[in-house]
């Protein structure tokens, strides 16, 4: 049996908690001793009640005051005998490399980071890559990783994709006929549309301008377009909102556009959409959510690049489109609108229990066991 400790700054929501949280889970069925370290949260009761220990500790706060959790934390690794750290964020990082690099090599337990994202590159994030083993969730953030600091070595990095649960997200899911009656209800518009949804909060990064010009464009060719904006917008965030709603009013497309707001059945609204986009104007280092509305059987059209392109070139090689060429996805969903509309490729290995196959099988291959 392993001691594996996980750490990351709280455990809110986020992908990142939610992987913690589904490893951790893991790791018990495994026999295995699962800790984690956080500032806490929402997240902690379903942790401990799996078989996980939580510690609360502030250790994700980015401040210098944080630095004094260093003695203390090489005394906790002693005592609780910890095999393997899995640091998930860079203010951690730093605090546990600063522990860890001062304990006996021939003693001290094993070190993985895990970097989920495009951080920006810098002496900061470069804590990161500093592991026995990165983890990363693509191939494309393990290349980024490589071009940006050629200091990390290939053959230290890990690519463990993310996964979802394909108990819930399976083409044969079909939302509840209440759910549907009060779907229908609430968004008698769509009725009769060939919808698409772009899933994600209203920000810039998201490619809404780019939905509404194929959203245009569609209509333009005699399809009954109807675009949903799936996803709430920041307090910070009003501004563009503002802006978003400013130009849709200048194309007169208000009555084809809706906006969801936050919404806590996403699942549902993908698994009852036309067409699923992903415009994301910068790469993504994974992309849940097309991985989601593919494995739902939807047909995706996203930009080829990052996570996604990985996804698609995978499962829905149909899907890809050059970044930007808005006119090639006009082109691409105007024939799938009249019925060609490709299958996602199912069953895929996207899936939750090879990523915690993949990583408890790195643990254990870390500590010799």
């Amino acid at each position: 049996m392993a001691t594996v400790l996980q750490i990351v700054p709280a455990l809110e929501s986020g992908g990142v908690e939610r992987g913690t949280v589904e490893v951790a889970q893991a790791l018990v069925e495994a026999g295995h001793r699962s800790l984690v370290m956080s500032a806490g949260g929402r997240m902690v009761p379903e942790l401990e009640s799996q078989g996980s220990e939580h510690f609360t500790w502030p250790i994700g706060e980015k401040s210098l005051w944080t630095f004094r959790l260093v003695r203390p934390l090489r005394r906790f690794l002693r005592q609780q005998r910890v095999d393997v750290i899995d640091v998930r964020s860079r203010m951690p990082a730093w605090v546990v490399w600063l522990a860890w690099s001062r304990m006996p090599a021939v003693t001290r337990p094993r070190l993985v980071t895990s970097v989920h994202g495009f951080n920006s590159v810098n002496r900061y994030s470069e804590i990161l890559t500093r592991g026995e083993r990165v983890v990363t969730v693509s191939e494309t953030l393990k290349k980024f990783l490589i071009t940006q600091y050629p200091r990390l070595e290939a053959e230290r990095i890990e690519v463990i994709h993310r996964g979802i649960d394909t108990r819930n997200y399976h083409p044969g899911f079909e939302p509840s006929p209440s759910w549907v009656t009060e779907w229908e209800s609430a968004f008698p518009q769509l009725q009769g549309r060939y919808v698409l949804t772009l899933p994600g909060r209203i920000t810039r990064l998201k490619g809404h301008f780019d939905a509404l010009d194929i959203l245009q464009g569609l209509l333009q060719r005699g399809i009954p377009a109807h675009l949903l904006m799936a996803g709430g917008t920041d307090p910070r965030k009003q501004a563009y909102h503002r802006e978003l709603e400013g130009h849709l009013s200048q194309l007169g497309l208000e009555p084809r556009v809706t906006f969801t707001g936050q919404r806590s059945d996403l699942r549902e609204i993908l698994a009852v959409s036309d067409a699923v986009l992903s415009l994301s104007t910068q790469p993504e280092s994974f992309g849940r959510t097309t991985l989601e509305a593919l494995s739902l059987g939807r047909p995706v059209l996203g930009y080829d690049h990052g996570g996604v392109g990985e996804q698609l070139a995978e499962l829905l090689p149909e899907g890809r489109v050059p970044p930007g060429q808005t006119s090639a996805a006009i082109e691409r969903l105007a024939d799938w609108a009249t019925g060609n509309a490709p299958a996602p490729r199912w069953p895929h290995a996207w899936d939750l229990d090879t990523m915690r196959r993949r990583t408890i099988d790195l643990y254990e291959t870390l500590t010799g066991r």
